[in-house]
């Protein structure tokens, strides 16, 4: 049985399901449960980023790169919600130094996706930025949709990426329908620290024909502090 903390709650645009993804407590291991928790069930147990999950999960034997974290379950139980530091502590044990490092495929200027026939190492990753580099803003290209934009700390910028974080997202787009979306950026940049879960999605093809696993922001993390209408921690 392995006790795991849950890292990334993530949004479809479809909100019967989510997909959560968690770090074992005792390996480092990320693990992706599958197939995807109901998001009925996921409120009825108060699970959040934070929450901490007992059960019997193995990763899939017939996983495919990039997502090797996918794992199967039999049962998982809800233990409570970690603290604030050990959920950091979590995650500063899972960094990688930049965007490149952790999916071990260097970037061009520009580049939001991984093509589908190059290997990456992992599809999900940890980075700590300056809170600074971080912003969040509505998209230019599709009116109403609420992105992020980043700077690593090698340098590289990535723009426009989609935000997949199910309650940052909702908190932003609050703030943007109330006319008050530059608060968000603005809270952040008085932080001391931010961390950015960066995921890759399933296999996707654009419009222009571009085909593969595209970044996207799976979770968004400050400190010492943030709003509690994005998550608590006890």
């Amino acid at each position: 049985m392995r006790e795991v903390i849950i890292t990334d709650l993530t949004r479809f645009k479809s909100e019967e399901n989510v997909c959560t993804a968690a770090i074992d407590v005792k390996t480092g291991e990320c693990l992706r449960p599958t197939p995807y928790l109901k998001s009925a069930k996921c409120k009825e147990l108060g699970i959040h980023p934070g929450a901490i999950l007992k059960g019997d999960l193995n990763f899939l034997t017939h996983k495919s790169s990039p997502h090797i974290e996918d794992a199967d379950y039999t049962e998982l139980y809800f233990h409570g919600a970690c603290s604030g530091e050990r959920f950091k502590e979590l995650l500063e044990n899972s960094l990688s130094n930049s965007v490149s490092e952790g999916f071990g495929v260097n970037f061009s200027v520009g580049q939001k996706h991984i093509p589908h026939v190059q290997q990456a190492d992992c599809s999900i990753i940890t980075i700590k930025i300056n809170p600074n580099q971080l912003s969040i803003h509505e998209d230019k290209f599709n009116p109403g949709k609420i992105k992020s934009s980043f700077t690593d700390n090698k340098g590289d910028r990535f723009n426009y990426l989609s935000i997949t974080d199910r309650g940052f997202h909702d908190y932003a787009k609050n703030h943007y329908n109330d006319g008050r979306l530059h608060e968000v950026t603005n809270l952040i940049s008085q932080q001391n620290e931010v961390y950015l879960r960066v995921g890759l999605s399933r296999v996707h093809q654009a419009p222009d024909g571009r085909n593969g696993y595209w970044l996207q922001v799976n979770g968004i993390y400050t400190y010492p502090n943030f709003h509690d209408g994005v998550r608590t921690y006890e």
